[in-house]
């Protein structure tokens, strides 16, 4: 790609040894930057997978193994749920670049296939596998229907997740089970705007997660925390932020959940946290360095920047909140996320007072062709 170790480092944003170690294979991205690396090499997963490990894609020989399985459930072998769970990686990699609506129909198509092979007569190690992308493909198709309908079909997630669930349990998998119910968490939390509720969850999913993954238990500490700030407790606010940060602090590559956390995600729920307790100023400069930090994952920014954008009206600086909230749209124009567009909306309504100001009339005609397009 012409790309010197030290630019491709200032692009993934780590140290050029790092590089290096990947280079050597000493070491290997962490699974969240995989998807970026990817779209920088112009590859796909299993490409990048073979540019780490050495060893050739698995292409066809994944693809005759997976139709051979198709036609013949009962005979699947770990070939082919290699090759689902490329393609169904893939897919979910997608989530934050693009409309959910235009993934649901590929994620129900992976569902429906996963499902037909995991009701075959596999066994042992083939069957354990089968299960676990089966409870991925449910929580994304839950994630991706309730960002579609902008977090209102509570219910169609919500059964998603219990499936999900469901297979975890059989499989004793406690991350599984603990993503699931983090996941309803955030329907309590952001759709149902139900605090204990969510609260609740987010509670257990780290109580379940705190001995397999510190990275799936410091996330959904970090969650339990916005919901005490939603509650207006700041003391339990903080000690659930302490405790985030010190099971983030344990995360580790052989990590199952390291791939739903990232160095952003602490900044990011952190000033959501003090913008529910109205610390304002200490939300803004938390947003403000999240941001910056996020401009790969869009729908995430766009979240980040509608906080931010809110941090900012409520100290009465109209001019930073615009400039953030026009940031926000851009994200939103190519990801149209559920959450990012609740909360531009919101902002836009604690504007009002300004609504005579040109810079507030502007942005106001871009919400409407944003709205209009939606």
């Amino acid at each position: 790609m012409g790309l010197t170790q030290e630019a491709l480092a200032e692009y993934m944003q780590v140290d050029r040894s790092t590089i290096a170690r990947w280079e050597s294979g000493r070491t290997a991205p962490q699974p969240w930057m995989r998807p970026r690396l990817a779209r920088l090499l112009r590859v796909n997963a299993d490409e990048l997978n073979a540019l780490l490990t050495g060893r050739p894609p698995s292409g066809t020989q994944g693809q005759d193994a997976l139709d051979h399985a198709l036609s013949h459930p009962g005979r699947i072998d770990l070939p082919a749920v290699a090759t689902l769970r490329t393609r169904f990686d893939d897919c979910a990699a997608r989530y934050d670049r693009v409309p959910s609506a235009g993934l649901i129909a590929e994620a129900a198509a992976h569902l429906n296939r996963i499902d037909q092979l995991a009701s075959g007569t596999a066994r042992g190690r083939v069957q354990r596998e089968l299960h676990a992308l089966h409870a991925d493909a449910c929580t994304l198709m839950g994630q991706l229907v309730w960002d579609a309908s902008q977090r209102r079909d509570h219910t169609t997630a919500k059964s998603y997740y219990e499936r999900s669930a469901l297979l975890a349990r059989y499989l004793r998998d406690t991350t599984l089970e603990a993503h699931a119910l983090l996941r309803t968490c955030y329907v309590a939390l952001y759709g149902a705007h139900d605090a204990q509720s969510g609260l609740e969850l987010a509670q257990r999913a780290a109580d379940i997660a705190a001995r397999t993954s510190p990275a799936l238990s410091g996330l959904a500490l970090l969650h339990a925390a916005e919901a005490h700030a939603m509650l207006r407790s700041a003391s339990a606010c903080e000690r659930a932020l302490a405790s985030a940060e010190r099971q983030l602090d344990r995360v580790d590559v052989g990590d199952a959940a390291a791939d739903l956390v990232s160095p952003a995600q602490f900044g990011r729920l952190a000033g959501s946290c003090y913008l529910s307790l109205g610390d304002n100023r200490r939300a803004e400069r938390l947003l403000a360095g999240t941001a910056e930090k996020l401009r790969d994952r869009r729908k995430s920014r766009a979240i980040v920047l509608g906080n931010l954008t809110l941090a900012r009206i409520r100290q009465r600086d109209v001019e930073a909140g615009v400039a953030s909230l026009t940031e926000a749209i851009v994200e939103l124009e190519a990801t149209r996320g559920g959450g990012g567009m609740n909360l531009v909306f919101g902002a836009a309504r604690e504007l009002r007072p300004w609504r005579q100001e040109p810079l507030v009339a502007e942005v106001h005609d871009r919400l409407l062709g944003l709205m209009t397009a939606a």
